[in-house]
């Protein structure tokens, strides 16, 4: 079984206005509304894609009532912890460009979590758990730390997509996948990444310092994939934009579903690539006949041996 882990799960509310005036009544010519968070876009497209996925985190309030019900929808099984305050609300504006205002979420008292804990006692060894966004406020420091801490007690997989320190205090735990972009793997080493080699020379170093699999997305320039057996380079599929939200989410989602059933990092990163990029050519996640579709045009070249 995938896991998914969102500690802060969203509805996100998405807006289309064609000409946004700042101080101005502004109405919308599109809106939609979508259960939100990284973990959950993970769990989203693992289902379009027929593979068994369980969405973990809280859930609270009228928000989490629909995001619960928006899950069930879509026919994903979840197993949230309930809480006493109302999840986030996430507005997501599309104008000439784009604007995100995210809520910063509820908090979450230590009884609550006490119980979110007690559900990694069923892990096995054929698990793999997605741990996928910011850590609230209220949660402590260490919180991925100490779930990953469980995790490895079951002598299950993890996947960690976050930023920071909590990303950094993750490495030397050995995660079966990280996926960077260009400016998070500068953050994550305090410095400027101004060509592909450097690109190049931090990719080899982020993997050297603890995952099995290192992704870096590069937006339009397409993706690097880091292995033991070598650097991979995917080119960028061209199609016009029309959303950027959870295509990262989309790329982990096809990279995890794909390795957990062939163990094939070069294929799962072309699944991954097929699927972030089906997810920036429509409104919503990517559905499965678009990354389908897609696959084929994913083109994916050996550009070094054996790090």
């Amino acid at each position: 079984m995938i896991y998914t882990v969102t500690l802060n799960p969203s509805i996100d509310y998405v807006v289309h206005v064609e000409q946004v005036e700042l101080g101005q009544i502004n109405r919308t010519n599109k809106e939609f509304k979508f259960p939100g968070g990284k973990g959950i876009n993970v769990s989203r497209i693992l289902e379009s894609l027929d593979i068994p996925t369980t969405a973990l985190g809280f859930l609270g309030g009228f928000t989490g009532d629909f995001i619960q019900s928006a899950l069930q929808q879509e026919k994903i099984m979840t197993n949230f912890t309930k809480i006493t305050k109302d999840s986030r609300i996430n507005i997501k504006l599309k104008s000439d460009t784009e604007t995100e205002i995210n809520g910063s979420g509820p908090t979450i008292s230590p009884a609550e979590i006490k119980d979110f804990l007690k559900t990694f006692d069923s892990l096995t060894t054929n698990d793999t758990v997605v741990l996928a966004g910011n850590r609230p406020n209220s949660l402590p420091k260490d919180f991925y730390q100490q779930l990953i801490t469980q995790i490895q007690e079951k002598n299950a997989h993890f996947v960690i997509d976050t930023t920071g320190d909590d990303l950094l205090n993750a490495l030397p735990y050995k995660p079966l996948l990280i996926k960077p972009n260009n400016d998070e793997l500068a953050d994550l080493y305090q410095t400027n990444i101004s060509s592909f080699s450097d690109l190049l020379h931090y990719g080899k170093k982020l993997l050297e310092d603890g995952p099995e699999h290192v992704i870096i997305s590069m937006a339009g320039d397409g993706a690097l994939l880091f292995t033991k057996e070598g650097v991979y380079q995917a080119d960028a599929i061209k199609r016009p934009l029309k959303n950027s939200v959870g295509a990262g989410d989309s790329m982990i989602a096809g990279f995890v579903g794909q390795y957990s059933l062939n163990h094939d990092p070069v294929e799962a990163f072309r699944w991954g690539v097929a699927c972030g990029s089906a997810t920036a050519f429509s409104d919503d996640l990517a559905q499965k006949e678009l990354i389908l579709a897609l696959l084929p045009e994913v083109k994916i070249t050996k550009i070094e041996e054996e790090i």
